[in-house]
């Protein structure tokens, strides 16, 4: 280190005559404000070498190692990844960026399916399948089955012998058994319930731990800590919340942000064709306030789950509720409900006229509901729920099932222009209106 010393005369002095006082004492707790001098314009965005500079840094870097972006999995199964939350900041001191964390845009998750629905040799060859196309992101719960898909799940990854660090592995918290103390979101249940889930899962942690739903009994600094205590003792890497509503999470993230600790990174929502309005008005909301606040925008990521509407979207309870499906669960009774009410056979009017449109790009419509899902780009990954091998290869759109997959719904993907959206809305006739858009 070399130290320059000043001049004298660019030494200011104090008790020099003429220099007034500042007419404000800045706090302690607020943060100094940065002049222009000291970071000339532009020289804070350039810290970092930008996406075609980079990905040259990194291509130079892999032929000194002999390898090749051809080589990965991205390459070879044409699947499209994403980060799992966004960070952008506007401050002097640090440029745009986002996590680290990239998952495939699809995932599989195991609600109803394993353990229930399906048998372990049909859920091995689910995983199996998506895996193979490039799908890293496998989603679970406490509560799937009383535990058993934590179970099938667990037994499947260790049968397979795939790398642990290949796979995004997430969990859920809430209600883990018929004890008081076996639900909810305190911090005795959050340690416990994540060893629990461990256990059965057979793994040593979990990328992302999430609240399965809100605890109104449990205060919300005694959640944070519990999640910030889970991630700092290596049980998650990162924790993010599910069916919570924006101000519970800005709560969340207001404490964390309080009392230095981790805060949510994303949102489990449902978000199809028919359930717009949190994914598309109430998180982004949520981010612009809490740029307000913080002098940055701050996103957290939405992973949202049943992009087919239980089965609604595929087009199969047209003509009643099949034996096979879903909805003949017992346990189902509110899905049939909503399936036979007036409102469900207007959505399969409206499903009709979208056949149209899928028929026009050249897909099935449960491929044109998940393209419609990704579109936004405010999703980091679509957890799908098949039953079957079938199910699941059409949702992934495969159409050759070699090592050069190319995904068909990532070919839909490109295919939603502002036209198709706004074709695909004016038959839906539910698209939210933001508080910009009744100002405009």
């Amino acid at each position: 280190m070399y130290l320059v010393k000043a001049p004298c005369s660019e030494i200011s002095n104090p008790k020099q005559r003429g220099v007034q006082k500042p007419d404000k004492i800045p706090s302690k707790f607020q943060r100094p404000s940065i002049g222009p001098k000291l970071y000339p314009s532009g020289m804070c965005w350039s810290l970092r070498s930008n996406g075609a500079v980079e990905l040259k840094h990194l291509e130079e870097f892999l032929n000194m190692h002999a390898l090749s972006l051809q080589e990965t999995v991205k390459a070879e199964t044409g699947m499209l990844y994403r980060f799992i939350f966004l960070f952008l900041f506007f401050s002097p001191l640090q440029e745009s960026g986002k996590s680290g964390l990239r998952v495939s845009c699809l995932g599989l998750g195991t609600w109803v399916t394993f353990g229930g629905q399906i048998s372990d040799e049909v859920a091995e060859q689910l995983m199996t399948i998506a895996y193979e196309n490039g799908v890293n992101l496998f989603d679970t719960a406490e509560v799937y089955a009383a535990g058993k898909a934590e179970v099938i799940l667990g037994n499947i990854i260790k049968k397979k012998g795939w790398r642990r660090s290949s796979l995004v592995i997430t969990t859920k918290l809430y209600w883990g058994g018929k004890a008081e103390t076996e639900r909810g979101l305190s911090r005795k249940h959050i340690i416990e319930g994540l060893k629990g889930s461990l256990q059965r899962l057979q793994l040593e942690y979990v990328d992302v731990v999430f609240a399965n739903r809100p605890d109104n009994n449990t205060p919300m600094e005694e959640i944070v800590r519990a999640m910030t205590y889970v991630i700092n003792q290596g049980m998650a890497m990162y924790w993010g919340t599910s069916r919570w509503t924006a101000m519970e999470i800005m709560e969340a993230y207001s404490v964390a942000r309080q009392f230095n600790m981790i805060p949510p990174v994303c949102e489990q929502a449902e978000y199809h064709l028919f359930q717009r309005e949190k994914v598309e008005v109430q998180l982004p909301e949520l981010y612009h306030k809490i740029g307000k606040s913080e002098s940055h925008l701050a996103c957290v990521g939405a992973m949202t789950w049943s992009p087919l509407a239980c089965g609604i979207i595929t087009g199969k309870y047209e003509n009643g509720v099949p034996e096979t499906s879903r909805a003949s669960i017992k346990s189902y009774q509110w899905l049939k409900d909503k399936i036979v009410c007036d409102d469900g056979r207007k959505q399969q009017a409206k499903l009709k006229e979208l056949s149209l449109i899928a028929e026009r790009l050249g897909c099935t419509l449960p491929q044109l509901a998940v393209a419609w899902c990704l579109r936004n780009e405010g999703v980091s990954s679509v957890l799908l729920g098949t039953s079957n091998p079938e199910q699941l290869t059409e949702n992934l759109g495969a159409i050759q099932a070699n090592s050069s997959i190319a995904l068909d719904v990532f070919q839909v993907l490109p295919k939603m222009t502002s036209h198709i959206v706004g074709d695909i809305d004016h038959i839906l006739g539910n698209k939210p209106y933001t508080k910009k858009d009744y100002r405009s």
